[in-house]
């Protein structure tokens, strides 16, 4: 008897919780709810808005005519649309090399709503991966988006979530180091300048010109007899002595640093002291030095705020306009004019490396970026170099970061750029590095900052690609979901992410061994670090197993920026513990997949012996459970082996051996169950009717005849 259908009345709620809406599973729209307190992730649990109503308001506007929309109208457009346009648009480079917003063509709203819903669908969303991370003082700092800091705790949270809790040692698993807890401070800085070693001063100067070549240029080829000339005679209180001691502050960061120490803190006071009277061109170029002597001692932070300072004095000068630069003749209008490249480079490289807004901008700048010569071809300058590569930068964090969503068809716009960068300078940059006896360790070290700036480019505008095909990967059946294979453009943006990284190892690991890279190059070893998680996130991901060699040689590179520099210290501990995680995953689930193969097999000619199996199928799943947990852990301190001796299972570990012969027994490592289902009663009755020519040939070289040549082993 059918038993009528009855109204039944079932509880809903509002709205889910985040993991609940990505396993689809049911809520209780509880904070935090029923799930997220089974799985013991409490702190996961977050509601988000539906977005159900944004969707709508796109989709009225889709079917909204053109004709008839007011310019009123236009501009008060959904959001959506909005994005759709915006995302229409491209960042470029103008003739003189600035970047420029270009659009492609006159495109109207109407027709850029219709195209908002596949836009959506083609969307890559970019992590939210701004942090606030505490300083050496327990000060909390905010780190962007873009920066290697946030995207190594968002590979930090991958890693720990998808493959083990433990996978990152515990002096890696925070990162607190943003600066160096600074020496003790001199108590005073002197009245009166102090001493000058007169012996090491050249010295310092070309130390200072290696450092800073690709980063500054703010003086002219004569700075070291300057220098000279300055320190033998009478050396007066003013700007020029301030300068001076500075560039001999970061020049010797190397051999000297107690008196660099001494050096800077007077610098430093005196650049302070200039602010009170009338500032011009020296008083940039102080609180410039000053914020490079604090980026190679690893005081970032504090470089970032007084780079303002150095900012704001710039624009009161007027070095960002070329016409005022060239009102004080031809050489003062070059210094003006390198001066506000040499700005935009610094304050390119913190925003980038800290995620933060930069302090300058070419809204109201007429400073040329590029110089031809008198056939229209552009001079090789590794300043321009250096600033067009940052500009493309910033474009990628204006375009992508801050629009939390990357498309293919921006993606497109950026590479256009990056492509014609590489076209003007790739080669020349190259060529540099290939042939040392033709150029100065200052111009080669140079050349590999701005080749590096490249490469973190490309890895910066396709590390969302990357990332989302990580989640892919590494995620469990929900998770997979989420986020399905990419389509084939998209994966080539994920390999090239990777293969960017390799090509930013090689270059300075041969910089290295030749002993051109001084220690001190905070721009290398920000890049570094970013390219060594791409690296061991790359092999974590099973990329290739090629990339555990690049990792070893990125490690290799930050060790030896270690010597002198305590964030490539940490950067390195946090590279092998990736990589050590990386290849204990690996051979887990090679290991894994091995036993899966054996069972398989191993029926065929009997290796797995039938009470063993029988044996195995007899133990119920309450057995199973209390052996796997009596099975020894892995402790921490165990995991964190060396890097170049690794030993990933230790001789009284539980876990079977494929070459254990006998003793073999996958029943222990899969259950009771046969994985593939057993072995067919029909198995070798099937294989009767194969076709007799289809056999395999064991003696190939028997078929010509017997003529094989013995005569190399007699």
């Amino acid at each position: 008897m059918d038993v009528p259908a009855q109204g039944i009345i079932r509880s809903r709620i509002a709205n889910a919780c985040d993991g609940c809406k990505a396993r689809k599973v049911k809520c209780d729209g509880k904070t935090p709810c029923s799930y997220c307190i089974r799985r013991q992730r409490p702190s996961t649990c977050k509601y988000s808005h539906p977005r159900r109503t944004r969707q709508r308001h796109a989709a009225d506007a889709a079917r909204t005519p053109t004709s008839t929309a007011s310019p009123r109208a236009s501009r008060s457009s959904p959001p959506s649309t909005a994005a759709a346009v915006r995302s229409t648009r491209a960042t470029s480079l103008d003739d003189d090399g600035h970047s420029v917003v270009a659009g492609h063509g006159t495109r109207h709203i109407g027709s850029a709503a219709r195209r908002s819903s596949v836009m959506e669908e083609d969307d890559t969303e970019v992590p939210l991966e701004a942090r606030l991370l505490c300083d050496a003082q327990g000060k909390l700092i905010f780190i962007g988006d873009c920066a290697p800091l946030s995207f190594f705790q968002s590979v930090r949270q991958l890693v720990t979530s998808r493959v083990g809790q433990n996978a990152f040692a515990p002096e890696t698993s925070r990162y607190s180091v943003l600066e160096n807890a600074p020496a003790a401070p001199v108590a005073s800085h002197e009245p009166s300048p102090p001493a000058l070693c007169q012996e090491g001063i050249r010295l310092a100067v070309q130390d200072y010109v290696l450092i800073t070549t690709g980063l500054v240029d703010l003086f002219d080829e004569k700075l070291e007899s300057d220098v000279a000339f300055w320190a033998s005679h009478q050396r007066a209180e003013n700007l020029t002595t301030t300068i001076h001691y500075l560039v001999l502050a970061i020049g010797l960061l190397k051999t000297d640093e107690a008196t660099s120490r001494t050096y800077f803190e007077y610098g430093k006071a005196q650049a302070f002291n200039s602010l009170n009277g009338s500032m011009g061109v020296g008083t940039v170029h102080a609180f410039i030095l000053v914020t490079v002597y604090m980026l190679c001692s690893c005081q970032i932070n504090n470089a970032f705020l007084v780079f303002g300072i150095a900012s704001r004095a710039a624009y009161s000068v007027g070095v960002h306009r070329t016409e005022v630069n060239a009102r004080f003749g031809p050489e003062i209008h070059r210094q003006r004019d390198r001066t506000w490249k040499s700005m935009r480079i610094v304050d390119l490289f913190l925003s980038v490396s800290m995620g933060r807004p930069p302090a300058t901008s070419d809204v109201d700048c007429t400073v040329p970026y590029r110089a031809t010569d008198l056939e229209g071809n552009e001079v090789f300058d590794l300043l321009n170099a250096s600033v067009q590569i940052m500009l493309i930068t910033e474009g990628i964090v204006t375009e992508i970061y801050s629009r939390k969503k990357i498309s293919l068809q921006l993606t497109e716009g950026i590479s256009k750029q990056l492509r014609e960068w590489s076209e003007r300078w790739l080669h020349p940059l190259k060529d540099v590095l290939s042939l040392p006896g033709d150029h100065t360790k200052a111009q080669i070290s140079g050349a590999c900052q701005v080749l590096a700036s490249y490469y973190y480019a490309v890895m910066l505008v396709s590390r969302p690609f990357l990332m989302y095909e990580l989640f892919r990967r590494l995620g469990d059946e929900p998770n997979a979901a989420r986020y399905p294979a990419m389509s084939n453009g998209k994966s080539k943006l994920a390999d090239a992410c990777i293969e960017a990284a390799s090509m930013m190892v090689d270059p300075i690991a041969e910089l290295i061994e030749q002993r051109v890279l001084h220690r001190r190059m905070p721009l290398l070893v920000s890049w570094l670090f970013a390219s060594s998680l791409v690296l061991g996130v790359g092999l974590l991901g099973n990329f290739g197993r090629i990339l555990e060699k690049y990792t070893r040689i990125s490690i290799q590179a930050l060790d030896h920026f270690a010597q002198s520099d305590t964030h490539a210290t940490q950067y390195s501990l946090i590279a092998q513990s990736l990589l050590n995680t990386a290849l204990e995953h690996l051979e887990k689930r090679e290991l894994q997949e091995r036993l899966r193969r054996t069972e398989s097999s191993s029926q065929l000619f009997g290796l797995i012996p039938q009470e063993n199996r029988a044996r195995g199928s007899a133990a119920s799943p309450a057995t199973q459970a209390n052996s796997t947990a009596a099975s020894p852990a892995v402790s921490a301190s165990q995991r964190r082996h060396s890097l170049f001796d690794r030993s990933l299972f230790n001789p009284q570990s539980t876990v079977p051996s494929p070459r254990g012969g006998g003793d073999l027994d996958p029943s222990s490592f899969f259950g009771s169950g046969d994985v593939f289902g057993g072995l067919d009663a029909n198995f070798w009755s099937n294989q009767g009717n194969e076709d007799p020519s289809s056999a395999l040939n064991l003696f190939p070289l028997l078929e010509g005849g017997g003529g094989i040549d013995l005569a190399h082993y007699l």
